[in-house]
């Protein structure tokens, strides 16, 4: 028997689904590479080759900044997780950044993270087509990093104009720290207003009050939606966020007497897939066994967006009702002319109408019951056919 041959289009997708993964895991790597090189070679003495050539305030300033800049990659690699552009430009800026704090740090520790960080350059551009998500943002959360900004802004612009009446403050990033510490209320007391200084004292107040309500606000428009994301996780619902983490799967559309033998097969050979159904039973009893699961009609686009029908390998459509599978299929293939839909007719009669509407493949189980049952009557064994069908697969 021959072995079942693959599509190529899903040998791509398989591939493009390797490669995308292969580069977060790579990013996450480098992250982890350059807050640990970056924690080793603090109150170490370099010892490379190029130190005797950088100045030891920028090799302790290298030291310092590439625990944050790993940090800052973690998030830039989550990001990737979720498909989104605005995350390969930041790893894009990054990498390049962490070889050169590499070599500023001058310390042979530091040569796994040069060369780690310069080879994932170019992984990270032959990949540049699969991060294409846009990065979504609510009103709230827009306001909340304005104001945030707005403030350090409007301190170290502040500070820095005042500083004659401040004790400790010299320099722009002397006004920059001053209004961090004080709009976040670490207030170290290491610089602060001079006592006869009237102005000095209600700009440091105004710095404290607003830096309070823009702290306030941007922690509330961040955790806030990862509250969200966790009670709605555990009502058995899946988030947008989740669901953008989808690449290279397999979209169930509909449910029906075939649908549980289908996720059934996909989940025994480890395939990833989505389902959207208007069976809410049956999505939060998915949901309960983190599968991605929608409840929403799977012929409106929306739900098709949400499970990345952009990104889906592809497309199985099996419900008890023929005339609901063509209105999905027509919305399927109109949002994905290249995929692959396979459906599922209930009524043999309905076969070229499921073709008409788009689909690639279309299955009449009665028919090929029907088929199994002559042929196990008369043969004996319905084994023969069985191999030819999975080998025309």
């Amino acid at each position: 028997m021959d072995a079942p041959r693959v599509p190529t289009g899903l040998r791509e997708d398989w591939r493009r689904h390797l490669s995308t993964r292969g580069t977060i895991l790579l990013v996450f790597a480098v992250a982890g590479l350059s807050v640990a090189t970056a924690l080793v070679n603090i109150g170490i003495e370099a010892d490379g080759p190029l130190a005797p050539h950088i100045p030891v305030v920028a090799q302790e300033a290298a030291g310092f900044t590439g625990a944050l800049t790993g940090f800052l990659m973690v998030g830039s690699a989550l990001a990737l997780r979720r498909g989104l552009r605005f995350g390969w430009w930041a790893t894009l800026f990054l990498l390049p950044l962490t070889a050169v704090q590499g070599l500023a740090q001058a310390s042979h520790y530091s040569v796994p993270l040069i060369v780690l960080s310069l080879l994932s350059i170019p992984v990270l551009l032959t990949t540049r087509h699969q991060f294409d998500g846009r990065l979504s943002l609510s009103t709230t959360q827009l306001a909340a990093g304005a104001a945030l900004a707005g403030v350090q802004l409007y301190g170290t612009t502040g500070a820095y104009h005042l500083r004659e009446e401040f004790e400790g403050i010299d320099t722009v990033l002397d006004a920059f720290y001053f209004t961090l510490i004080t709009s976040s209320t670490v207030g170290y007391g290491d610089i602060t207003p001079h006592e006869e200084s009237t102005e000095g004292i209600l700009f440091t107040m105004s710095v404290l009050v607003l830096g309070v309500a823009s702290f306030g606000i941007a922690i509330g428009a961040l955790v806030g939606p990862a509250l969200q994301a966790r009670i709605t996780k555990t009502l058995g619902k899946m988030t947008d966020s989740q669901l953008q983490t989808l690449d290279a799967h397999v979209l169930v559309l509909g449910h029906g007497d075939l649908t549980e033998p289908i996720i059934d097969e996909l989940d025994d050979e480890n395939i990833p897939f989505a389902v959207v159904s208007l069976d809410r039973d049956y999505t939060d009893a998915l949901s309960d066994r983190d599968v991605p699961a929608v409840r929403a009609d799977p012929s409106d686009e929306r739900p098709l967006e949400r499970v990345r029908i952009d990104r889906a390998a592809a497309i199985l459509v099996a419900t008890n009702d023929d005339a609901n599978d063509a209105l999905t299929i027509l919305t399927a293939r109109e949002m994905r002319p290249d995929a692959r839909i396979v459906a599922a007719a209930t009524n043999r009669e309905n076969t070229k109408k499921l073709e008409r509407a788009g689909a690639d493949t279309v299955i009449s189980p009665s028919q090929l019951g029907g088929h199994l049952l002559v042929k196990s009557a008369l043969d004996g064994d319905s084994t023969a056919l069985i191999d030819q069908l999975l080998g025309d697969v």
